[in-house]
């Protein structure tokens, strides 16, 4: 199995950007983004929180939150006596999506944060969820590991996370292979690759509750829901 891991991992294309020309570069898109890339996706978010199942008067965070749709979502199903939370890499895309959620009548039910996902600013078991659509991929390989450790830390015993992403475990395909090639060619702009996921969030230490296999446009991706322990 360690073998058969150390091969997975080999085989998911590193990310080439810094930090700050992720953020740059989502701050150039940030006026665009829930009209292009943001919108192929949103299906898929969706039908995460969907799976999700948020309660009225839990308390969630969504990493990685764009523009914005799904955190209104999230927003909306947690109620007033909820406490929603989301974090992103861009300050346009966090202005954005604050006015989204005072468009909605929402502003007052979410706090906004600036940062990544290797440094969250909560304390430790605060959360019932948390959510991630297209967001771990863009992590580089070697920071997923922190990344879900630090999920794990603010989520309470029995918290869900869900998770949205671009997938190698579907098999290959031509347009796999195209994306990968673009990811390449423009690291700066399209930082985001297939990972294993679900490979990933099992070696954290999280049980996969339901995966399901979908794809957009022909690219391979799923949805999964995992939970910690209890204890």
């Amino acid at each position: 199995m360690n073998g058969q891991n150390k091969a997975n991992e080999s085989d998911i294309l590193p990310v080439l950007r810094t930090k700050t020309e992720a953020r740059q570069a989502y701050d150039t898109i940030s006026t665009y983004y829930g009209y292009t890339v943001g919108a192929l996706g949103r299906k898929y978010g969706k039908k995460a929180l969907e799976r999700l199942s948020i309660a009225e008067g839990e308390s969630v965070l969504e990493i990685g939150f764009g523009t914005g749709h799904c955190l209104k979502l999230i927003a909306k199903s947690a109620g007033q006596k909820g406490r929603v939370c989301g974090i992103d890499i861009s300050p346009r895309m966090i202005g954005i999506t604050k006015g989204r959620l005072e468009n909605a009548g929402l502003v007052s039910r979410a706090e906004l944060y600036w940062g990544d996902a290797t440094r969250l600013p909560f304390a430790g078991r605060t959360f019932d969820a948390v959510f991630m659509s297209f967001a771990l991929e863009v992590v580089d390989t070697p920071e997923i590991p922190r990344v879900l450790e630090e999920i794990r830390k603010v989520l309470k015993p029995g918290g869900k996370l869900g998770v949205v992403d671009m997938s190698k475990e579907n098999g290959e395909s031509i347009l796999l292979r195209l994306y990968e090639w673009i990811h390449n060619k423009c690291p700066k702009y399209v930082g985001s690759r297939p990972i294993y996921a679900e490979k990933s969030l099992i070696q954290a230490g999280f049980h996969i509750q339901s995966r399901e296999k979908v794809r957009i446009f022909g690219l391979p991706a799923e949805i999964i829901v995992a939970v910690t322990s209890l204890s």
